[in-house]
């Protein structure tokens, strides 16, 4: 890439829900650290329902809200809302899908899943949990943005609460245990808390916790504008994650900091094989109603990702260039 080259222009696409999102988003951030870029967030929806169906019998001209004509250089996409402009778009951009597409692999320039969906290809490069948007410099002014929560009492454990999903549910008896065994282990510990819930966590579980953990020293998410999630992370020397999210684990494995993992009901083999990668890699443990602290090398599957899109997108940029000559 020449020095006079114009940025890269990469669009994150995404049905704009904040987990799926984050993964397209993360990865184009990562991006635009190798190399200049600007970066557009655009957001998928179908008209009469179509997002339903199979992405094969969804027409592009079903779209909702119809995207620029002039396509970016890099397209990075995730969700199955994407998929029917992600596999019909190579050739016309660089086209990058997170997750596992379950759409033939050679309509895309890469495919970038978690390595516990086991999927292989030549074009595939799998990494360890989820692209995600967390860095140094964004754990730094997140919590700029929150300075109380650096007076907190230290250990500052922070406990981030997913919900009920396909494979896992929070009932409120599960939830309400949970919180006891929390409790226990921030009081022993002499700590304090930082709690946060996300969209899917039942009304029931939010309740039985929040009552529960309320009377610790700390504080919990009323879930008013800022949502200090980042902050959380930045401020804590431990963190506590529900087993039912790759997200919010791969998260707390960026910061470098000691990760428990929480019980759910439920189960997912998939998710049983990234716990376990996780723990082999020394960055996550079960809890086990104690808080220890050890170290780890922060999690950076995101830059590793970007790097390897750099390395093809600048071999595909080459190979047409010595198909057009």
């Amino acid at each position: 890439m020449g020095a006079t080259s114009p940025p890269l222009t990469i669009w994150a696409v995404s049905d704009g829900r904040a987990g799926i999102e984050a993964q397209a988003l993360g990865l184009a951030e990562a991006v635009a650290r190798l190399r200049p870029a600007e970066i557009s967030v655009k957001r998928i929806a179908w008209r009469w329902g179509l997002g339903r169906l199979p992405w094969r019998l969804i027409p592009p001209a079903a779209l909702a809200e119809r995207l620029p004509d002039t396509l970016p250089d890099i397209w990075i996409a995730a969700g199955r809302a994407t998929l029917p402009l992600s596999t019909r778009l190579k050739g016309r951009t660089f086209v990058v899908q997170t997750q596992d597409p379950r759409a033939p692999l050679e309509r895309f320039n890469l495919v970038v899943p978690p390595e516990h969906d086991r999927l292989a290809g030549a074009n595939v490069f799998p990494i360890l949990g989820a692209p995600n948007r967390l860095t140094p410099k964004r754990l730094a002014d997140e919590l700029a943005a929150f300075p109380d929560l650096s007076t907190l009492t230290a250990p500052r454990v922070a406990v981030i609460v997913g919900g009920k999903s396909k494979a896992h549910d929070l009932p409120r008896a599960h939830a309400a245990a949970l919180a006891d065994r929390i409790a226990a282990a921030v009081r022993a510990a002499g700590g304090s808390l930082m709690l946060s819930f996300t969209r899917r966590t039942p009304p029931a579980a939010r309740a039985a916790m929040s009552a529960r953990l309320g009377d610790l020293p700390g504080v919990i998410w009323d879930e008013r504008p800022p949502n200090p999630y980042f902050a959380y992370l930045a401020a804590a020397d431990v963190v506590l994650v529900t087993e039912d999210s790759t997200n919010l684990a791969t998260d707390a494995a960026a910061t470098g900091k000691p990760v428990y993992v929480l019980p759910m009901p439920g189960h997912s083999e998939k998710l049983t094989r990234f716990h376990a990668d996780l723990r082999a890699r020394g960055l996550a443990r079960p809890f086990e109603d104690r808080l220890e602290s050890w170290t780890s090398a922060p999690l950076a599957e995101t830059d590793r990702a970007a790097g390897e899109l750099i390395r093809r997108y600048d071999a595909a940029q080459a190979q047409r260039g010595r198909n057009s000559a």
